[in-house]
């Protein structure tokens, strides 16, 4: 893990981030305020958005992360166009392999943030008594971040779905000089827990911070959506629905008119459904690494639609709108029409959307709770992406229709998922959490689900980091 701290440390002992209007400005720290408690909020706030900035790279969630989740799946996946994700969606990663050792760097640089201001002194910090309620609210949202971080870092290295035992390094504190190997399956999944679970305990003291109207920043109900997704995750329905109950209602479906608006780029933030992005903004844009170029038929044409995923809509669904085919492959971004449209790589990151809330809420309903909720979730979703029926003289109304479904199967909301989160980075880890590795191809060892710890990282010295089983270290 020494290698990955060194690489944190050039990072963080040069910049951290704030935030002004719609885009983030980068500020320097001196090394020395690195090496010690931070002692202003403006200092907690500014890591916290260093955080941010971390996540929405192009290596994390600016691209590659979400990338992964639809390329190892049934439906998207990578054509290899401009030589992208050849060794991912081949399977032919080893161990020096670029995507694999960029973002392991990536998330761990961002867990390095959130271990300063996590392990800042609170009691340290001057200013007022709000200034130190603020700092303490940060605070939690850096717990907060390191879990994800976590989380994510668990499902792309972890060997839960390959058999084995290991989760990844979990590093609670900030050392260059550590040497910390990897914890178990359960290990990983309990700091997490218990990150989450703290975070949510300092927020909810602080309650007088949060700003849920400001969507480009983690809030108590972006919390709960985030824990929620864990949970479903371990199979823990009665979590899931817990924290889904907090949320609902809070929110809208965005409306059948406004569905494709809610994905342009002046409705960043805006939309009734949002409810956490990572702000990116023209002046911060990813440009030619962000997922709009690997996505869009007028960029890379990289990552494509499987023709099957396109048949499971109805012709009357607005969502069959976002796609288009060349006549070789189909496109979930073309111009004005799709996802991740901004040609600049200035669209806000969709972190959460309130139909994902409904999603979780109605699958946790039907593993043990109330299928009349699951339904009425369901429906919501229905009313605002379906259109009349006309055959002939007769037209079948959007009520009318919903009137006609009177129960909902858990196969019926997985298909659902699909449809609504559609290159959105979810359907990998959909798939393996239900157990379905339809998506492998069958000459595929089981344990290349899992990307390899990267060489850079086994071959320190004295390391206690040991690789994935199946690959070159």
């Amino acid at each position: 893990m020494k290698n990955i701290f060194k690489i944190g440390m050039v990072s963080l002992g040069v910049l951290a981030a704030t935030s002004c209007s719609n885009d983030f400005v980068e500020r320097e720290f001196k090394q020395s305020v690195i090496q010690s408690d931070l002692t202003t909020v403006q200092e907690i706030q500014s890591f916290v958005r260093g955080a941010y900035v971390s996540m929405r790279s192009s290596t994390y969630y600016g691209r590659d992360y979400l990338a992964y989740g639809e390329i190892r799946s049934d439906e998207m996946f990578s054509n290899g166009g401009s030589g992208y994700y050849n060794t991912v969606r081949q399977y032919t990663m080893l161990s020096s392999d670029a995507y694999a050792r960029d973002t392991y760097n990536q998330i761990y640089t961002m867990v390095g943030k959130t271990n300063i201001v996590i392990n800042t002194d609170i009691n340290k910090i001057t200013g007022t008594s709000a200034d130190v309620a603020k700092a303490e609210y940060y605070q939690g949202q850096a717990y907060a971040l390191r879990a994800q971080g976590f989380f994510d870092l668990l499902k792309l290295y972890g060997q839960q779905y390959t058999g084995g035992t290991l989760g990844v390094v979990i590093p609670t504190k900030y050392d260059p000089k550590a040497l910390v190997g990897r914890s178990t399956i359960a290990q990983t999944e309990t700091q997490i827990e218990n990150d989450f679970n703290k975070a949510l305990a300092m927020m909810t003291a602080r309650v007088a911070n949060d700003t849920p109207s400001n969507k480009t920043e983690l809030s108590i109900n972006a919390l709960k959506v985030l824990m929620a997704r864990f949970y479903l995750y371990k199979g823990d329905y009665p979590k899931v629905r817990s924290l889904t109950n907090d949320v609902i209602g809070k929110y809208s479906v965005v409306a059948r008119d406004l569905y494709q608006p809610s994905f342009d780029f002046t409705l960043r933030g805006a939309a009734p459904n949002a409810i956490w992005e990572l702000e990116v903004g023209t002046d911060s844009s990813l440009s030619t690494s962000s997922y709009n170029q690997i996505m869009s038929y007028n960029g890379y044409k990289n990552l494509v639609v499987n023709p099957v995923a396109v048949t499971k809509y109805a012709s009357n669904d607005i969502r069959k709108g976002l796609f288009i085919s060349d006549g070789t492959y189909t496109y979930l971004s073309y111009q004005t029409r799709g996802k991740y449209l901004n040609r600049t790589g200035a669209d806000n990151i969709k972190m959460i959307r309130y139909e994902e809330v409904l999603l979780n809420g109605a699958e946790a309903e039907l593993n043990g709770g109330d299928p009349a909720k699951a339904l009425s979730y369901y429906k919501q979703i229905l009313a605002n992406r379906l259109g009349p029926i006309t055959v002939g003289s007769v037209v079948t109304s959007v009520q009318d229709q919903l009137n006609a479904i009177t129960s909902v199967s858990l196969a019926t909301i997985k298909l659902e998922r699909s449809k609504e989160l559609i290159g959105e980075g979810f359907r990998q880890w959909d798939q393996l959490r239900w157990g379905d590795t339809s998506f492998k191809p069958t000459a595929v060892n089981i344990n290349k689900l899992a990307f390899p710890i990267p060489r850079s990282e086994t071959d320190i010295t004295g390391t206690p980091v040991v690789s994935n089983p199946g690959y070159d270290n």
